[in-house]
């Protein structure tokens, strides 16, 4: 019994290894002080990350969990926890309070559009567009997405505008662009 317990333990480890090998050889991207592996999915990424634990709250509290690590493909405009800090006071709580969940998910689905764009697309996306791109979002509503010198930045339907900080930070679902405000649709 105890040769087959250490075999057993033997190849835990093992496993364990070869799963940390695996990551290291991983290209990953650095964000809120913790390294985003493109083979985790949306959510397992952004729970690490200590510049979006805002927005990792909304997702629970809107029930957008299970929807954020399916299959997708997603692409996220991902706010930072200072991107939520610059809205009004008070509009964080009570967006997170139960009797506003559908509110809440229709502006965390605001910030996601079908499929996987990352930022070499969406350059492409804004050039074809003659300077500006329009972005079908999961709630069916429309961002626009448009360059500022090299930077892209993203405009909601009230003109309020948020800029990728950083760009392609691919999940195994889809790919993230962090993003310095909150889109606000109408």
């Amino acid at each position: 019994m105890k040769k087959i317990a250490m075999v057993f333990m033997a190849l835990g480890m093992l496993a364990t290894q070869n799963v940390d090998a695996q990551k290291s050889t991983e290209k990953t991207v650095m964000v809120g002080g913790a390294a985003m592996y493109p083979s985790k999915n949306i959510v397992e990424n952004a729970m690490n990350s200590k510049d979006h634990t805002t927005l990792v709250a909304a997702v629970k509290a809107a029930g957008l969990v299970e929807t954020l690590q399916g299959k997708g493909p997603f692409t996220v405009f991902a706010p930072t926890n200072a991107a939520f800090d610059k809205l009004p006071e008070g509009t964080v709580a009570t967006l997170l309070k139960p009797e506003n969940k559908a509110k809440l998910a229709a502006v965390l689905t605001y910030h996601v559009v079908a499929g996987n764009i990352d930022a070499k697309e969406l350059v492409k996306k804004i050039k074809a567009g003659g300077g500006k791109a329009t972005l079908a979002t999961v709630n069916g509503a429309t961002l626009t997405a448009s360059l500022d010198g090299d930077k892209v930045v993203i405009t909601d339907a009230n003109g309020g505008k948020a800029h990728v900080t950083i760009a392609d930070v691919y999940q195994s679902n889809g790919v993230i662009h962090v993003t310095d405000a909150v889109s606000l649709p109408k």
